[in-house]
This record gives structure tokens, sequence and C-alpha cells, in this order.
């Protein structure tokens, strides 16, 4: 426990995490970029008490089994107008479920490569509007499990009247989303955030997710270990029980290996010069 400042006129106890990489908790106008996240004991990311305005871009996500929960419980009216955008990162190997796991809110998926999953990649419960554009969306060799979508706990006679949408997407290996809703246009107007780039210039979007200078794609995060049932770092543990706006960012990838490249052009340029002055017979 720690006693940690929250604003200049505010402090308080900080008590221990759950375990989740990232956790937002009754927080506004969040960016999470170039992150390498996997092997947490809870969730990589999760956003709930009233969170809203938050951005989840370029990053890498690998090895873990509950990825990403966006909203705290199916009955906590305030996550209603919670307002999240997913956008250009890679959901790599040796993932389960939830990328993200959404209750109530406005959730934008767009420009993500996911690749394969073991259960579902978004699932949701409690009515969440969810948009997803522009993705690609590789499904695994497991023939129960090529379903891009899951409707948690809920009845199809619920679910149906639920604004889920695949626009522009790329479905491989035999993934399909199962959409419902109206289609109406005005009902995504809160869950759109970004215009969504061509599904086929994926691998240049999330070319550079992850840590910058390491390449999401090249993220050596360590070797896959099982663990329990209900920890987060285990796999395939088990079904997916309830227990517990911004614009273009995909400019932001350069390599941090090629960032200095100038400068140390020019730092290399000056000390030759000022060697041959030394050196050089005096006239």
């Amino acid at each position: 426990e720690a006693n940690v400042r929250s604003s200049p006129t505010h402090f308080g106890w900080r008590t221990e995490s759950d375990g989740d990489g990232i956790s937002i908790f009754g927080a506004k106008d969040i960016w999470i970029d170039h992150c390498s996240l996997s092997h947490c004991k809870d969730g990589l990311i999760d956003a709930v008490m009233g969170s809203t305005g938050i951005t989840i871009s370029n990053n890498f996500f690998s090895h873990h089994n509950e990825v990403m929960l966006l909203g705290h419980s199916d009955e906590y009216e305030p996550d209603s107008g919670m307002q999240v955008t997913i956008a250009f990162n890679h959901f790599g190997e040796k993932l389960v479920q939830r990328m993200p796991r959404c209750r109530r809110g406005y959730i934008h998926v767009v420009n993500n490569d996911f690749t394969q999953w073991e259960m579902y990649a978004i699932g949701g419960s409690g009515n969440p509007t969810i948009n997803s554009q522009g993705n690609r969306y590789t499904a695994p060799t497991n023939p129960n499990a090529k379903q891009v979508t899951k409707r948690v706990d809920t009845d199809e006679g619920d679910w149906k009247g639920w604004n889920w949408r695949s626009e522009g997407d790329v479905m491989v290996n035999g993934a399909f989303f199962v959409a419902s809703g109206e289609g109406v246009e005005f009902k995504y107007e809160k869950a759109y955030s970004v215009e969504p780039k061509s599904a086929v210039l994926i691998d240049q979007l999330t070319m550079h997710s992850g840590v910058l200078g390491v390449g999401g794609r090249d993220n050596n995060l360590g070797k896959w270990s099982s663990g329990v049932n209900g920890d987060g770092s285990g796999f395939g543990s088990g079904d997916d029980e309830d227990d517990d706006y911004s614009d273009d960012m995909s400019g932001s990838n350069i390599p941090l290996s090629t960032a200095f490249l100038p400068l140390f052009i020019a730092m290399s340029s000056f000390l030759l010069l000022c060697f041959e002055a030394i050196t050089s017979p005096m006239l």
C-alpha cells in the first residue's frame, strides 16, 4: 500500500493491485500508446467505474487469457456513456479472449490485426455498441472457435437489438462476425472516432505496434506458460464469466533506432572536421 497524491488538493491510500497490467478507474481522456503487454496476473488493460475518452493504440498484446475489460458491470449505469477507441494494435499469439470484452458504452475497434484467439476476440454484455471497421481477423484452427464475437451470458432474444457491426473487415481462415441491431448509421455516431483505413494496409498500420524501437512483431515476450483457472496469465482458463476519440496515431511509429540517425551523422561530420584541423600542419 502507498499514500498517493492524485491531485494538488487530494491524496489517499492506494491498495494492492488485483493484477492488471494497466488499470483505469473513474478516469477520462486517457491515451495508451506503443506498449507491449503480456503475462499479467489479471487483465492486460481494465477500464471501469465511469472511465471514458480512452484511446488504446499501436500496442502489442500476446500470451494472455483475459486481455481487455471495458466496463465495471452490466448494472453499472455510469459506464453507459463510456467511449473507447481501439486502433492500430496487434493482438498476437496465445491470446484467449476479451479483445475487448465490453459492458455498456460505445467502442470503436478500427484497423487492428487479430492473429488468432482461443475462445473469441470481441465480447460483450449489457448492450454495448461495437463498431468494427477495417480490421483483420484471423481465426484459429479450432473449428468451434471461428466466431469473432461473443455475447456473454445473454439470450439471443436480448442481444438481437444490440448495435454490433462489421464494416470493411477482412476475415481469414474461416473467421466470421455475427452482427446485430438496426444497422442504422446514426446509431454508431458515438462509436466512431477516426476514419478507418483499408484492411489491406493492416501490415503497414501495425508494423511498429508495441514498444518503439522493438517492433511488435519482433517482441520477445518470453515463452508461454500455462496457469490455473482464473489466472489472467493462464492459457485456456475456461469460459468468460463476470467477476469483476482521437485522431490518426498511426504516424507515431518511427523506430527509435533510426530516430537519431541524422544527429549521429552530423556529430560524426563535426568530429571529423575537428580531427583534420588538429592534425593538419600549421600554415
